[in-house]
């Protein structure tokens, strides 16, 4: 098992993956593993430190999330963050109790004590508190470090065994200086080089590849997008002509995909791409479906037909590889920790069981932008790197109810219209994704001198860095009014468009 510098064990919290984050942004390397985790398998990756995340559960409660104590006696730094605080304070005989005053928002703290965990930041610092629970009485050994008015323990340490603790959130955006206190636990404390890149990244990466496949072919789930075409690039620097990708057109694509994706490849990927156009029986089985899970599940089991298929005109095949991303894998499935599953990805809550592969997902750590860099660094063009996400279950999940012929054509044209002006404009790098949504909602309408009652569509356009949490764009109101009107002029069957001012969370960028 490889080395990991940090290890990060996730207690449920939605901002777990945020640490990851930030701690790569200082070029330390990390990854997040359940707090289960058995300890000798954290002893076998080697860390050089281990963070406890924050979570929604309390530990004096009768189901709290546990940790094996010997963890905290390994004799490496750790750093525990709001429930890992108060998991550390309960473990080694300090007092963790319900908070007088809950505190959720942006807080102001005091340094009172100089520590390695605060080089370089001034006493009063801006953080972000979000706990119904604190520690009221700290172990033997621990010191308190800072405070605010609603925490009298907003950071504590045991300076000797290097433990520490923070009732706040380093990693989130709120909390000014939170990554420069992560980068300290990490470069002052743990004393970890910051040499992490995608350089090192893809290197690792390809030499895995090369040995996990030991001669085998390997199948690679290409759509197009730069997910997959990072995957496709990574595969042919790790195994040559033992890649073997695969184009699914499966009927749930954008206007003119197919031969964009054709054209793209051929240019840039030095492999002879294989198109199945498998259309029918994805538009055949997502017959008379309208739940949206039920979409996602049938989709990622009809991929898996397909390439199956395909595979048994090819000796030695052994691997699929497909581009999935750590946002997929948090908002399908707890596979890290005890986080709430949001919705499964056709690639990781809808594969079957029973698949003849063994998946390679080489992406499978990292965000979105972490996936932009990583294309650079393997050559491919900006053209395709930076291309806006587009989920893999197609347009399916951008129409409201069933999926038709009809309604896929409506959306094809009313997406391709939204995607040209905003390149026009000089939008379409200025925000993270946009897209048309198709509601399947009828509304009255008045063309010429007569009446109409046809389908609205809804404008989906976010700024985002990793997908994880978006705002809304601030379209210019003129560039919103032109795509509408050329909606509603050109789309026959469209005669009203809506703007969906929705931020994730609360909302999901995609609707279904």
């Amino acid at each position: 098992m490889k080395q990991t510098p940090i290890l990060v064990l996730d207690f449920g919290s939605q901002y777990t993956q945020l640490i990851a984050r930030r701690l790569r942004e200082t070029h330390i390397y990390c990854e997040i593993v359940p707090f289960s985790e058995p300890i000798d398998a954290i002893k076998a990756r080697s860390p050089q430190g281990i963070v406890l995340s924050g979570g929604p559960a309390s530990v004096y409660a009768d189901d709290a999330y546990m940790i094996d104590q010997k963890i905290l006696e390994m004799g490496i730094p750790v750093l525990g963050i709001c429930y890992g605080m108060q998991l550390i304070a309960h473990l080694l005989g300090g007092e963790v109790r319900q908070s007088s005053a809950h505190e959720y928002g942006k807080a102001e703290i005091t340094i009172e004590v100089s520590s390695p965990l605060f080089s370089g930041l001034d006493a009063a610092q801006t953080v972000w508190m979000s706990h119904a629970d604190q520690v009221a009485r700290l172990p033997v050994g621990f010191k308190r470090i800072a405070f605010s008015d609603n925490s009298a323990n907003a950071a504590i340490a045991d300076e000797e065994n290097r433990i520490y603790a923070l009732q706040f959130h380093p990693e989130v955006a709120h909390t000014k200086r939170g990554a420069q206190i992560l980068g300290n636990f990490a470069t002052e404390i743990c004393r970890i080089s910051p040499d992490w890149s995608m350089r090192s990244f893809a290197q690792r990466q390809i030499e895995e590849i090369s040995q996990v496949t030991a001669g085998k072919k390997v199948l690679c789930a290409l759509s197009g997008g730069v997910d997959s075409s990072v995957v496709a690039a990574l595969l042919y620097k790790a195994i040559g002509d033992r890649l073997i990708p695969v184009f699914v057109d499966n009927g749930l694509l954008r206007q003119n995909e197919a031969t964009k994706v054709q054209e793209i490849f051929a240019e840039h990927l030095n492999a002879s791409l294989i198109t199945v156009d498998a259309s029918e029986i994805f538009l055949t089985r997502l017959t008379g479906v309208r739940d949206p899970e039920a979409k996602r599940k049938i989709i990622g089991h009809t991929f898996i037909e397909v390439f199956e298929q395909e595979a048994k005109k090819h000796q030695d095949i052994a691997f699929l590889a497909q581009g999935t991303l750590y946002p997929d894998v948090i908002e399908s499935v707890s596979v890290k920790g005890p986080s709430k599953t949001i919705k499964s990805h056709h690639n990781v809550g809808g594969l079957p069981e029973n698949m003849q592969f063994k998946l390679i997902e080489p992406l499978r750590e990292l965000f979105k932008d972490e996936v932009r860099e990583l294309g650079v660094e393997l050559g491919l063009p900006e053209e395709m790197v930076h291309r806006h996400p587009f989920p893999g279950p197609g347009l399916a999940v951008r129409i409201m109810g069933e999926i038709n012929h009809a309604s896929l054509e409506l959306l094809r044209r009313a997406d391709a219209i939204l995607l040209e002006e905003l390149k026009k404009s000089g939008y379409y790098r200025k925000v993270w994704q946009a897209f048309c949504v198709l509601l399947n909602v009828r509304s009255v309408g008045v063309m010429g001198d007569n009446r109409t009652y046809e389908n609205a569509v809804a404008i989906r356009a976010v700024e985002s860095s990793d997908g994880m949490t978006a705002s809304f764009a601030h379209l210019p109101h003129d560039l919103l009014e032109l795509v509408s009107r050329r909606i509603i002029n050109e789309v026959g069957g469209i005669n009203r468009v809506v703007y969906d001012i929705s931020s994730k969370p609360p909302a999901t960028i995609e609707w279904e």
